[in-house]
């Protein structure tokens, strides 16, 4: 009976907060085939907390904030979970409710996993559906009361991977243009990496994550493709970070590596780098020190130009 509770709370609590969820890709998504795989939500815990496995359908979850609380800045959440699942709610909704309760237009990004049977080329889709969902955003900025300019990305872990993907290559053309959508620039104007995986290299990588995304065999091609601090150049957009020292998951050095290539282009960075925390803390609530780094990120975004 409580776990029952439990779930309805949950959906009831969304359903007054979201105003629409829409599917990114109205007609037939690129880069998929056929497949009677079933698209999961797996709940833990106290039934509170859900993540999507084998996610097929990707959809953006709109919350607007009232037009005079409205800063014009919207925001686009990529949850991780190692290109497995989408810790939708635990790094997901709680980020929305953070920056919507401050006047950001929050974007809730359910993208397709890449082991999902229903893909065709693994590593396309998560990128492909990032940079459809920023395109979508940019094209409703005045319906949705915010500034074209002002449209950043939230990425935590492999979201933090793909969030970096967008902001280093947003301008590759990773299939057919169908609408006046796909026309539209997929520069994100800031980037934030939570913990985020980045790097290919061995020494350091996220083996979990890159196996889901590439296979076991990449290509050398692949490889550099998706090792983020190799594709930064000029275009990049500032960029703010968070990671812990004592991070057993995802090594410390891949945001290391990004922020000494970000500052090779004079890209503008801010990194913090904490003495505790691990890894998938999200919001970091009732960790001391850890915990303002939510505010640190608002405060920056809001001194942008």
């Amino acid at each position: 009976m409580r776990t029952t509770l439990s779930i309805i709370l949950l959906f009831n609590f969304q359903i007054i907060f979201c105003q629409k969820i829409i599917e990114i890709w109205p007609n037939k998504i690129p880069n998929s085939i056929e497949s009677k795989e079933k698209e999961l939500i797996v709940f833990k815990d106290d039934s509170t907390m859900y993540s999507y496995s084998k996610a097929h359908t990707p959809t953006l979850e709109i919350f607007l904030p009232p037009k005079k609380d409205s800063k014009k800045i919207g925001l686009i959440i990529v949850p991780g979970g190692g290109y497995k699942n989408i810790a939708y709610k635990w790094e997901g909704i709680t980020t929305s409710n953070y920056f919507n309760s401050r006047g950001f237009a929050t974007f809730m990004l359910k993208y397709r996993t890449p082991q999902s049977k229903s893909v065709n080329i693994s590593h396309l889709a998560p990128i492909q559906d990032l940079q459809r969902a920023i395109k979508i955003i940019r094209k409703n900025a005045k319906k949705w009361n915010i500034d074209e300019n002002k449209i950043g990305v939230i990425g935590y872990s492999a979201g933090g991977h793909l969030a970096s993907t967008l902001g280093t290559q947003h301008d590759l053309e990773l299939y057919k243009k169908k609408d006046s959508i796909d026309y539209i620039n997929a520069r994100p104007n800031f980037m934030a990496l939570i913990y985020p995986v980045i790097s290919t290299n061995k020494k350091i990588y996220h083996e979990g994550s890159f196996k889901n995304l590439l296979g076991h065999n990449p290509t050398l091609k692949l490889l550099k493709r998706y090792s983020s601090e190799l594709n930064i150049d000029n275009e990049t957009p500032p960029t703010f970070i968070v990671h812990s020292n004592d991070d057993k998951a995802v090594d410390v050095r891949n945001s290391l590596v990004f922020h000494e290539k970000l500052n090779e282009f004079n890209i503008l960075n801010e990194m913090h780098i904490y003495g505790y925390g691990g890894h998938g803390y999200s919001l970091a609530v009732n960790k001391g020190i850890l915990s303002m780094w939510p505010d640190l990120l608002y405060k920056w975004i809001m001194q942008l130009d």
